[in-house]
């Protein structure tokens, strides 16, 4: 594999120092769309500082399987497990995992409430439902699990390898979507009659409600109806719990010891949504470290020009001559042609968000698959920071 090079670094755009970063941060959340490497900078940003000397939990959201395999393992699940093969020598290790959302939920369904009300609730067809699939859960979930993570104290670097698109910053959302929908009035109706009580809860609601409540029933059927009362009501005592810690996790995605790091390649969609994330992340006033640019594409013309290359390949194939030569020219003008295509895309970017520090990353001639290729990843990153 050959390693990715150390480029110099654009004029006038600042540079994100990846091993100071690495080495000060508590909590580093990769952000970017789908395709541009964010799972493999996750995994290499973590590696590296591991082998640095700090122990460091890399915690995936993406189901994609990636991860595993490019730090060596079979699977991940909801627990940590050791990567094995990592230089321990300064001190550091590396953990590493990848968010269940259902057994999540179900671990916290357990540590707070009763054990008779925990059993109801996990056999509830509605919360197995809501705990595997319901829209927003999986982003509740992962502020969950960070705040967990984060308050065991084992670790001294939590690395977040988020969703592609923009659902990876959906959890910033996550606590004021699970109030609205435990506050919903549809959900108030529903929960009337666990809180009421069997008939009497119709002289509660009143006939307007009552009526509505009815038509439910008819719809739903009485036993489904139960079904989601009885789930909404043990939901419900367990909300504020819930809405607070999700608020604390918040506080500390936006506290000293946090970066975003968006992950880009140098595409115009990619880069598109790499704005998006800037803009969206200082609107929350969410701590940017920068960006990271991912395979890019680098070519010397200051001996042999983009024109040049391609007229000398023309002339050749006019001529019938030195066919090897002629194809070598063209590689060498295509090459060209797509490094500036990118310089011109990447320029873009910085013209709108000129303040956002940023490394470039060579692209690879083979896909990352296994420790030596995320050490060479994270080299790369970290030399354009020296």
């Amino acid at each position: 594999m050959s390693r990715p090079a150390s480029r110099p670094h654009p004029s006038g755009v600042p540079r994100l120092d990846v091993d100071a970063m690495l080495d000060s941060e508590r909590i580093i959340v990769c952000c970017g769309s789908g395709g541009v490497g964010k799972t493999t900078t996750a995994a290499a940003l973590a590696l590296r500082a591991a082998e640095r000397g700090r122990r460091v939990v890399v915690l995936t959201i993406d189901p994609a399987r990636r991860l595993a395999q490019s730090l060596g393992l079979t699977a991940l699940d909801n627990t940590p497990r050791e990567v094995g093969g990592v230089d321990g020598s300064a001190g550091g290790r590396l953990d590493a995992m990848m968010l269940d959302m259902k057994r999540t939920f179900d671990e916290i369904v357990l540590d707070h409430s009763t054990p008779e009300r925990a059993e109801a609730l996990l056999a509830n067809p509605f919360y197995q439902s809501l705990s595997s699939s319901f829209a927003g859960t999986q982003e509740y979930m992962a502020m969950e699990k960070l705040g967990q993570l984060d308050a065991s104290g084992l670790w001294d670097l939590i690395v977040v390898d988020t969703p592609p698109t923009r659902s990876a910053l959906d959890f910033l959302d996550a606590p004021g979507r699970l109030g609205d929908f435990l506050d919903g009035r549809l959900l108030r109706v529903l929960l009337a009659p666990a809180k009421a009580g069997g008939r009497a809860y119709a002289k509660v609601l009143g006939a307007g409600l009552g009526m509505f409540t009815r038509v439910i029933t008819k719809v739903l059927g009485a036993q489904l109806l139960t079904d989601l009362s009885q789930f909404v009501a043990a939901l419900e005592t367990m909300f504020g719990g819930f809405r607070a810690r999700a608020d604390q996790t918040f506080r500390l995605l936006a506290a000293p010891g946090t970066s975003f790091v968006v992950v880009a390649a140098p595409e115009a969609a990619a880069l598109r949504e790499a704005s998006y994330f800037v803009d969206r992340l200082d609107a929350d006033g969410m701590p940017l470290a920068g960006l990271i640019v991912n395979r890019m594409h680098f070519c010397d013309t200051s001996g042999l020009t983009v024109e040049r290359g391609a007229a000398g390949a023309e002339t050749l194939n006019e001529h019938g001559e030195h066919p090897l030569a002629a194809a070598v020219l063209r590689i060498h003008a295509d090459r060209a042609r797509l490094a500036e295509r990118e310089i011109r895309l990447r320029e873009r970017f910085t013209s709108a968000h000129p303040d956002t520090a940023l490394v470039e990353v060579e692209a690879l001639a083979e896909d990352v698959h296994d420790l030596a290729g995320l050490r060479e990843i994270g080299r790369a990153m970290a030399a354009l920071a020296t």
